[in-house]
């Protein structure tokens, strides 16, 4: 039997589960956040979303992109925040480096400060009933700023240069669906082979000039959400014949240009003048990145004094002074922003689960909430899925357990107690403070942490080496993107040197199912073996905060500190 087909009021086809959840949101059956989630990401534009969710609510939403009704373009937005090396999109470890590319080069897609993922370089997209193959169907009449149109050629060649292992993306382990395991030729100390993830030939197909398709090895809802990944920037396919370094060569699909740049000082983007945008042109002439430094009071002293419009993160210690500056204006986000206390289990004496477990027993999750980050912010639960991920499921609460801590302990061998080196990064001081606390926590145990607190720039060289340290990680719209990334076999984010083939199959299942109550039970699982392992003991989710002078309008802090600075403008 032949399957039916669905389509919307204008003739489109749309996959099989928009009227179903449509009609279960109807029903009341899944939160207008789902809803909202669920069919954008299968290819319903937001627009219609919204305007169906608000028939059904009976309310009139307001656009969560703000627009502006009487703003003239022009002028400079100063921003404090870190200028970092920029020469390559696809290895990008830091959001500050996407947010100085962010004018120049583009995404597939983007996530919006409501979470919801809409179409970007990419026009639209369709999945298939199985959500093993994702169709994307590109925008004509973009222009690189070399004057070459966007094509499928570009996407097809990041797609090969994110899933080359010699590249280093990250991006291998959020689309591990279009890979391989290949034996890299070295050994573990068992003598086993050490196993790689590379592109897998048939991965991606060129079906026309604008249409490119993917084929998955397993069904993957979150492609969509992937592709606005901040190392998942298109750069053109001539990048590395010319170069491969965006700062040197900053060809690109945005509407800015490289004017100036110096690591560590500053970096200036200005209106390209080269021809028209494809898109709504910004109303800003330039952004303008100013590195101040680690020192947040010398942000909020240049924002004060009218040095700069904007600070890329402010840090919870300043937030009071900020709301006391005349000229300011405080934003706060709720996310999945996180920090784990993470243990690589390749190495002594973490390679032992019950030593893991008893660590992580230690652990009063509020109290170092409320310590280090003044409880703004919730608990986690040592699984890295949060309550703001539309697939999270709750597990019984987490206690802390001296006693079982020392029993534990006993069984790995360590009585008496044992020792521990713990690697912090002292750039913020709320990770200084969340380790002091823990390692006052683990002394009742018998497990005495050393810290050893190291300059962000040392930290940084050493976070996926080192056996036990402390770890930032940013928001994710879904949970199953972090998990991907960070705790799958061989890809190059997996800092605790996990491996459980019994955890990658249930996250293969839980990536794939679109019933959003099924999706959550299958989270249970998913959640429940990385718990188990105990390989991170994660504190807390903690609220993001930035700030701007009032002058500037039309701005949004977004979760992720992703700057999306088209639609804002300035004001006197």
């Amino acid at each position: 039997m032949a399957k039916k087909t669905y389509t919307d009021s204008a003739g489109k086809r749309v996959h099989p589960y928009v009227p179903e959840i449509s009609d279960l949101y109807r029903r009341g059956k899944v939160s207008r956040r789902d809803f909202l989630h669920t069919v954008t990401l299968l290819g319903v534009s937001a627009g219609a979303a919204y305007a169906f969710a608000d028939k059904v609510d009976g309310v009139k939403s307001l656009n969560p992109i703000r627009q502006a009704q009487a703003a003239e373009k022009g002028g400079v937005l100063r921003s404090a925040m870190r200028v970092q090396d920029m020469s390559d999109p696809a290895v990008f470890d830091w959001t500050p480096r996407s947010n100085q590319a962010r004018g120049i080069v583009e995404y597939m897609t983007r996530t919006g400060s409501d979470n919801i993922t809409r179409p970007y370089l990419a026009e639209s997209w369709e999945a298939n009933d199985e959500l093993t193959e994702w169709t994307f169907k590109l925008r004509q009449g973009v222009k690189w700023s070399n004057g070459d149109d966007f094509n499928a050629d570009d996407v097809i060649h990041n797609f090969n240069r994110w899933l080359d292992p010699s590249v280093g993306s990250s991006n291998i382990g959020l689309f591990a669906a279009m890979t391989t395991d290949y034996d890299t030729g070295q050994k573990n100390d068992d003598g086993s082979p050490v196993m790689g993830k590379r592109m897998r030939e048939g991965a991606i197909e060129r079906v026309d000039d604008h249409t490119v398709k993917l084929y998955l090895n397993s069904p993957v809802l979150s492609i969509p959400e992937n592709l606005y990944n901040y190392p998942a920037a298109i750069v053109h396919r001539n990048f590395d014949d010319e170069g491969g370094n965006l700062a040197q060569n900053p060809v690109g699909t945005g509407p800015y240009t490289l004017a100036e740049y110096e690591i560590g000082n500053k970096c200036r983007l200005v209106r390209r003048s080269d021809g028209p945008y494809w898109g709504p042109e910004p109303y800003l002439d330039e952004i303008f990145y100013i590195d101040l430094g680690d020192d947040d009071n010398a942000a909020v002293a240049a924002l004060a004094s009218g040095q700069v419009d904007h600070i890329y993160e402010l840090f919870i210690d300043t937030i009071d002074v900020v709301e006391r500056l005349p000229n300011a204006v405080l934003h706060e986000a709720p996310t999945a922003q996180t920090a784990v206390f993470r243990m690589r289990m390749d190495s002594a004496p973490f390679d032992n689960k019950q030593l893991r477990q008893a660590v992580a027993a230690t652990m009063d999750h509020q109290k170092i909430l409320d310590l280090a980050y003044r409880g703004r912010g919730v608990v986690a639960e040592n699984h890295h899925v949060a309550p703001i991920h539309p697939e999270y499921y709750k597990l019984p609460p987490l206690t802390r357990d001296v006693e079982k801590a020392k029993a534990l302990l006993a069984e790995a061998g360590h009585a008496d107690g044992v020792s521990l080196n713990l690697d912090v990064n002292n750039n913020n001081s709320w990770e200084v403070a969340a380790a002091q606390a823990f390692r006052e926590q683990a002394a009742a145990a018998g497990i005495d942490i050393k810290l050893n607190i190291m300059p962000g720039a040392q930290y940084w060289t050493v976070w996926d080496k080192t056996p036990f340290g402390l770890t930032t990680w940013t928001h994710r719209p879904l949970g199953v993107m972090v998990l991907n990334l960070a705790y799958r076999t061989g890809v190059p984010w997996n800092e605790s040197a996990y491996s459980n083939p019994e955890f990658e199959a249930a996250l293969d299942v839980a990536s794939g199912i679109l019933d959003v109550e099924e999706r959550r039970k299958s989270m249970e699982k998913v959640e429940s073996i990385l718990q188990e392992d105990a390989i991170i003991a994660q504190p807390l989710w903690r609220s993001v905060f930035t700030a701007t002078s009032k002058r500037v309008q039309g701005y949004k802090a977004h979760p992720t500190f992703y700057h999306q600075f088209q639609t804002v403008w300035l004001d006197g």
